[in-house]
């Protein structure tokens, strides 16, 4: 194999794998959950994967911050 004709490719349409997990919620907030995803015409799922992921990344910024790792 020649690595120096190799190029760059990508895959814009791969999803990253998921796992089915199961996760016990106070009705009320899944409720409300639903109103804000119906709000904005997505599935609760994926907004509550939307609120998860920025949620982790800002105590991931956190920890940097603080010098932990």
């Amino acid at each position: 194999m020649d690595w120096a004709k190799a190029r760059v490719v990508r895959f814009p349409n791969l999803r990253p794998s998921t796992t089915a997990i199961s996760v016990r919620l106070p009705v009320t907030l899944l409720t409300e959950l639903k109103l804000l995803a119906n709000k904005r015409d997505v599935p609760y799922q994926s907004l509550l994967k939307v609120y998860l992921a920025d949620r982790v990344a800002t105590e991931r910024r956190r920890e940097r911050q603080r010098g932990e790792a």
